[in-house]
């Protein structure tokens, strides 16, 4: 019998906390509403006690996604369990997630605490999260390097108060596949009302082995898997879900266990999170890299042209991959644009509709094809943009030679409305814009990382820049996208000091980073 698996999308709370990842208000629902269409159970929307803005987000996804439980992250901590339930009581199944560390170098010199109190402050945060929650997780933080029988009392006391879902995550990527099991299996065999709760797996990559070890988890009965669109997360990130799903489908003979994925919704959910990340995919990527349909060798084409089967175990409808791109030109009309673009899964209004074709439009004079990328790329900006648009790019211009100076200049609106606009110069025309655009501000910003791709091939595809900024004490990811490298570039730069100035306004507060 096959067993269904339930998935615990994490991306928006754990994936966020990739270094330079800084996602606004707008990227989180629509990653959200795109995690419900690809059929993911729970989302994790994120930390409601960690910010108003954090707060807000949480609420807003609870109260627009219907088809996913919708859950939020808290500590042990009373005050934490009720700004979690003021954001998610609007939710159509809402849920908690809640941990403390149980693993002695934890509970030592983090929590400094006796097991005893870990226990006495587990059960008290879970049965005061039951008085509120139809649905609560319990999480024991570092597990896989927690003592077991210590684990087997601590989990039989808080199902006993209200937990119907026990994680068991690597917090530190330190397990390999036969350990993992051993630990599910002696949990199951052990705790006396395991039967009352689903186990969770949450693992994560340090050592590479984030997607094994989920898997082994599975087979040593874990009914819930955890981890992130394109394995993004803290240090070397997390399980990747998309591998999971397809090694469950691919090898179901094996595991006898499947998700509920859509799972020709998964490069478009791919897409749409490395887009608003700035987490480019390698090519090399497992399911869903632009090289996991290619064959090079020509025994691998020749045998794959006879019959796929041969070298390619995955095919690219399965998980949405298209081979026909070419869909519109300048003389499509507005009705056509509509069609694709709700083709392509995006529920958008009139007004959002009228915006965008506008800039189909401009792109269509400059560019001879117009693909499903281009698109995407143009509907991606549109619903995501900023809430707040602090500064805002007018005019460009770069002069530049083999024999001259690089010179940029540029006019902008700043927050109070006014147009300024300056000149500077710098070692190329990159650096020519920045400086520029740091003349207007008056402040120092300094450039962190420089990224850049095209949505599609060819010399007339659309740039994609993506910057990470240190800025007025904060650091932020941005993104920009024109026909233009250097319009790209002066995007990406200024959207990236919006982002500062949007978190200045729901600063994050003094809680530890979140390792579960």
């Amino acid at each position: 019998m096959v067993r269904k698996i339930n998935v615990f999308d994490t991306t928006l709370r754990d994936g966020e906390q990739t270094p330079g990842v800084n996602l606004n208000f707008e990227e989180k629902l629509q990653i959200a509403v795109q995690l419900e269409r690809l059929g993911v159970d729970i989302i994790e929307a994120g930390f409601p006690a960690a910010s108003e803005g954090d707060f807000q987000a949480v609420k807003t996804i609870a109260e627009t996604v219907k088809g996913s439980s919708v859950t939020g992250l808290s500590r042990s901590v009373r005050k934490e369990i009720d700004a979690a339930w003021d954001a998610l009581k609007v939710g159509t199944e809402p849920r908690i997630h809640v941990f403390i560390a149980t693993s002695p170098i934890h509970m030592e010199h983090k929590l400094r605490m006796t097991p005893d109190q870990v226990i006495e402050n587990a059960v008290d945060s879970v049965k005061y999260a039951s008085e509120r929650f139809p649905h609560v997780q319990w999480s024991a933080e570092d597990a896989c390097r927690s003592d077991l029988d210590f684990l087997v009392r601590i989990i039989e006391k808080v199902i006993d108060a209200g937990a119907e879902v026990i994680n068991l995550p690597d917090t530190v990527g330190y397990i390999t596949q036969e350990e993992i099991r051993h630990i599910f299996t002696y949990v199951r065999e052990n705790v006396p009302n395991i039967d009352k709760a689903i186990l969770s797996t949450h693992c994560h990559d340090d050592l590479g082995m984030a997607t094994a070890n989920s898997l082994a988890a599975i087979e040593a009965g874990a009914g819930q898997v955890e981890g992130t669109i394109n394995g993004i997360g803290e240090r070397a990130g997390n399980a990747a879900l998309e591998e999971i799903a397809v090694a469950l489908k691919i090898r179901n003979d094996h595991y006898q266990a499947e998700t509920g994925f859509t799972l020709n919704e998964i490069k478009r959910t791919s897409s749409l999170v490395s887009k608003l990340t700035g987490m480019i995919v390698p090519n090399n990527k497992a399911v869903i890299g632009d090289n996991a349909f290619a064959h090079e060798s020509g025994i691998h084409q020749d045998g794959v042209l006879k019959e796929t089967t041969t070298y390619e175990i995955i095919t690219p409808e399965l998980v949405g991959v298209s081979s026909n791109r070419m869909v519109l030109g300048k003389l499509s009309g507005r009705h056509a644009f509509k069609e694709k673009v709700q083709s392509l899964g995006y529920n958008a209004t009139e007004e959002e509709i009228n915006r965008v074709f506008k800039e189909f439009k401009r792109l269509a004079d400059k560019k001879k094809e117009i693909t499903d990328d281009d698109i995407f790329a143009l509907m991606t900006e549109e619903k995501a943009g900023e809430t707040i648009k602090h500064y805002d790019l007018q005019t460009l211009q770069v002069s530049y030679g083999t024999t001259n100076i690089p010179t940029a200049t540029i006019t902008m609106t700043n927050p109070d409305g006014e147009t300024l606009q300056e000149a500077a110069t710098g070692s190329g025309s990159v650096e020519a814009i920045y400086n520029t655009i740091e003349r207007i501000i008056g402040k120092e910003i300094v450039l962190k990382d420089y990224r850049i791709q095209s949505t599609t091939g060819g010399r007339d595809a659309l740039a994609e820049v993506y910057v990470q900024i240190e800025f007025d004490n904060d650091e932020a990811s941005g993104r920009g996208t024109a026909n233009d490298v250097l319009e790209a570039s002066a995007r990406a730069y200024i959207n990236a000091v919006n982002r500062v100035l949007n978190q200045k306004k729901w600063p994050r507060k003094n809680i530890e980073k979140i390792h579960v």
